[in-house]
C-alpha cells in the first residue's frame, strides 16, 4: 500500500489522507504565502492530485492570484492546500497541518527572490529565485 499520511486544520472541522511519499518538499518565501498565513514563510509537500483525498469537511476557497487557489478552514483559519493552474495535476500540503510534520522533511527553498533577507533557515537547501517544478 505504501505510505499514508494524515493531517487537518487546528479544530478538526477539515481532515485530509495522502498516499504516496513525501517527496517534494520545500520553504516558500513568496510574499503571498507570508501575507495569507502571517508568518514567515510556508512550507509545502507538493504531490499528484490523484494521491490526495479530503476525509472529512470542505474547505474554503481563496484565490490568492489569477493562477493559485488556495484551500482553508473557516472555522479555524487554518491554510491547509492549494493548486495552481501552472500544475494542475498537483496538490501542496501545508506540511505542518500533517498529524506528523516532522515526516516531510524540507529539500529546498522556493521563492527566495522574495525571501525576507534576516531570516537565515536550514542555509544548507538549494534555493530557487523563483520556482522551477
Amino acid at each position: 500500500m505504501g505510505d499514508t499520511y494524515e493531517g487537518g486544520c487546528h479544530c478538526g472541522a477539515l481532515r485530509y489522507r495522502v498516499r504516496g511519499p513525501l517527496t517534494d518538499v520545500a520553504h516558500c518565501h513568496c510574499s503571498v504565502c507570508r501575507r495569507v498565513s502571517g508568518g514567515l514563510l510556508v512550507t509545502w509537500a507538493t504531490l499528484p492530485c490523484a494521491d490526495f483525498q479530503w476525509l472529512n469537511g470542505t474547505p474554503q476557497r481563496y484565490d490568492s492570484s489569477p493562477s493559485c487557489v488556495r484551500y482553508f478552514c473557516s472555522r479555524c483559519g487554518a491554510q491547509v492546500a492549494l493548486t495552481t493552474d501552472l500544475s494542475p495535476e498537483t496538490i501542496d500540503i501545508t506540511i505542518t497541518t500533517l498529524d506528523q510534520p516532522e515526516l516531510a522533511r524540507p529539500q529546498r527553498h522556493i521563492w527566495t527572490s522574495s525571501r525576507l533577507p534576516w531570516l537565515h533557515l536550514d542555509e544548507h537547501l538549494p534555493g530557487e529565485s523563483e520556482e522551477t517544478l
